[in-house]
C-alpha cells in the first residue's frame, strides 16, 4: 500500500510542477502581449494622433475648426495624447495613463457623435478596450505611484 502511495505521489507532484511551468509560460506570454499592446498604443497616440495636432496638420486644424474649439484645444489635446503615450511606457504610470487616455476617448466619442454625425464614433470605443485592459492589468502600480506622490 505504501508502495502504491509512494509511486503516485511523485507523479502527482510532477504533474503539479508541470502545470506550474505551463502557467508561468502563459503568464510570461500574457505580459509580453500586454506590453506589445502598450507599445503599439503609445506609437498610435504619439505619432498618428498627437503629432498631427501638435504640428497643426491641415486635417487636424479643419477638424478642430469644425468642432469650434480652435487651435488652443487642438494643441492641448495633442499634448495630453503625447503625455499619455509616453506614460504608457513608464511602469509606475501605465494604469493612470490608460485611464486618462480612456477619458479622452469618451470625449472623442461624444464629439464624433454630436459634431461629426457618428462618422468615426467606433474608433474611440475600440481604443478604449485595450486601454481598459491595461488599466486593470497594471492597477498594482497605482499603490506604488501613490506612495511616491505622498513621499514628496
Amino acid at each position: 500500500m505504501s508502495e502504491t502511495t509512494a509511486s503516485v505521489a511523485p507523479t502527482a507532484a510532477g504533474a503539479s510542477v508541470a502545470s506550474t511551468g505551463s502557467l508561468g509560460r502563459r503568464r510570461r506570454a500574457a505580459r509580453i502581449a500586454l506590453r506589445s499592446v502598450q507599445v503599439l498604443l503609445a506609437l498610435f497616440y504619439g505619432i498618428a494622433s498627437a503629432l498631427p495636432k501638435l504640428i497643426a496638420h491641415p486635417t487636424a486644424v479643419e477638424a478642430f475648426d469644425k468642432i469650434g474649439w480652435g487651435s488652443g484645444a487642438m494643441y492641448t489635446i495633442g499634448a495630453l495624447e503625447l503625455a499619455g503615450a509616453v506614460a504608457l511606457l513608464i511602469p509606475v504610470l501605465q494604469s493612470v495613463a490608460a485611464t486618462a487616455l480612456s477619458a479622452l476617448m469618451v470625449g472623442a466619442f461624444i464629439v464624433q457623435l454630436t459634431v461629426f454625425d457618428g462618422q468615426n464614433a467606433a474608433t474611440p470605443l475600440i481604443l478604449m478596450v485595450p486601454l481598459a485592459l491595461i488599466a486593470w492589468a497594471r492597477r498594482g502600480h497605482n499603490g506604488e505611484l501613490l506612495r511616491l506622490v505622498r513621499r514628496r
